[in-house]
């Protein structure tokens, strides 16, 4: 749908139109105005499309990785622990169902000072090795996930460093022309009053076609930055997470590895308690 600006943006803006020398350098002056904003946006877009390469962006990045990555490790180290802890407090559980009131108190504090030195230890020996076991591969996944994330970040650095490079000189473009801009409207002021001399018309005329080509270019470069910029974001945070995605799946696979170990060890554990607890082994 179009909206168009009312008929006297063009007739003060369009130095085509001046008739007087005033009027010449009064249309000069937006122009200029306007190179200079779309120069300083896109040098902006550009800055911002750039500082996520930066060295502190770096770092923070790969520490995330490893933060989170460590936050996982330490949700599998606590599931690890909980579940000897299960076992046991189910072996509890079950006796204290069937405790008589009599000599419980007495009772208790034997089976847990007998769970203590008999049960205990073997079953955080098993429970400290198996989080070796998964801190080990997940370092190891860490390792690589941080070196694959650091080579995609620097494939993609050098694309944006080229796409730079190749955008800039058109921002310098824009304040290059504001200056001439500039400089015809102030040789316009300083030319007195009344008509437009030609060879003054002419440079006016031939300013704003220049203006015109100049700032269509830079303004649609600066749409085309904004979507380029949009997708370096996404393409970084798509590289951050699958980062950790790498690590998180190493993690899965050692426990999904490591479970029936673990599971067989946790059973016999288990059934060594419920025999103190005078339990048939199966109880």
């Amino acid at each position: 749908m179009a909206h168009d600006l009312p008929g006297w943006v063009a007739e003060l803006t369009d130095p085509r139109r001046a008739q007087t020398l005033d009027e010449l350098a009064d249309r000069l002056v937006p122009l200029a105005e306007h190179a200079i904003d779309v120069s300083r946006r896109l040098q902006a877009q550009l800055n911002e499309l750039n500082d996520p390469f930066k060295r502190e962006a770096l770092y923070g990045r790969v520490e995330r990785l490893k933060a989170r990555a460590g936050e996982a490790l330490e949700e599998i180290t606590a599931e690890i622990a909980a579940s000897g802890e299960e076992r046991i407090e189910r072996v509890w559980a079950d006796w204290a169902e069937r405790a008589g009131p009599g000599d419980r108190g007495a009772r208790e504090r034997e089976l847990r000072r007998r769970l203590d030195s008999d049960i205990v230890p073997a079953l955080s020996r098993q429970q400290q090795d198996v989080a070796e076991r998964v801190a080990a591969r997940t370092s190891a996944a860490l390792e690589e996930a941080t070196q694959t994330l650091l080579t995609r970040v620097e494939e993609l650095a050098k694309a944006v460093t080229d796409l730079i490079h190749e955008v800039l000189p058109l921002a310098r473009e824009g304040l290059s022309l504001a200056s001439r801009i500039s400089t015809l409207s102030s040789h316009a002021r300083k030319a007195g009053r009344g008509p437009i001399p030609g060879e003054l018309k002419d440079a006016g005329a031939e300013t704003a076609r220049a203006f015109d080509e100049a700032v269509a270019r830079l303004e649609l470069e600066w749409a085309a930055l904004g979507a380029r910029s949009a997708s370096v974001r996404a393409a970084l945070r798509g590289a951050e997470e699958s980062a950790f995605s790498q690590v998180t799946e190493e993690m899965t696979r050692c426990v999904e590895e490591l479970a029936p170990e673990h599971v067989k060890a946790l059973n016999e554990a288990e059934a060594r308690a419920r025999t103190l607890f005078g339990e048939p082994a199966g109880g």
